[in-house]
């Protein structure tokens, strides 16, 4: 079984740009998987909704519905950086779901398949084997 981390900008895709992520998952990834998150990417979550107003608070609350609602994985760590985390939890079954054009390019020259979205409509599983 393969396992999907969220990066934390990817949570706010439903919101954002009205696209659900997760019939989308199951569209792209024709294998078995299990959806997690790090522990830090709820709270950037929580720190969204305190720091913004508008779009993003409320792209960020949905976000923490979801993750309840969809029973996404939650790993703890006790480092900070969601990006450094990601980058230190890579294995072969490992895929990451972000929107930050930096960490793609970092994970697809460590070998690692990346899902992100395009044209702001739909996901694309990105594999790099």
């Amino acid at each position: 079984m393969k396992r999907i981390i969220i990066d934390t900008n990817f949570l706010m895709i439903p919101s954002q740009f009205r696209v659900d992520i997760f019939s989308e998952f199951n569209r792209v990834c024709n294998f078995n998987y299990k959806l997690f998150i790090f522990e830090q990417s709820i709270n950037e979550l929580k720190n969204i909704i305190e720091k913004q107003s508008g779009k993003g608070k409320n792209a960020a609350q949905f976000a923490l519905k979801l993750i309840k609602l969809k029973n996404i994985g939650i790993i703890e760590s006790k480092q900070k950086d969601v990006d450094s985390l990601i980058l230190n939890n890579l294995s072969p079954d490992t895929i990451i779901a972000t929107q930050d054009s930096k960490l793609k390019k970092e994970l697809i020259k460590k070998g690692t398949s990346v899902i992100i979205l395009r044209q702001k409509k739909y996901l694309n599983l990105i594999n790099v084997k």
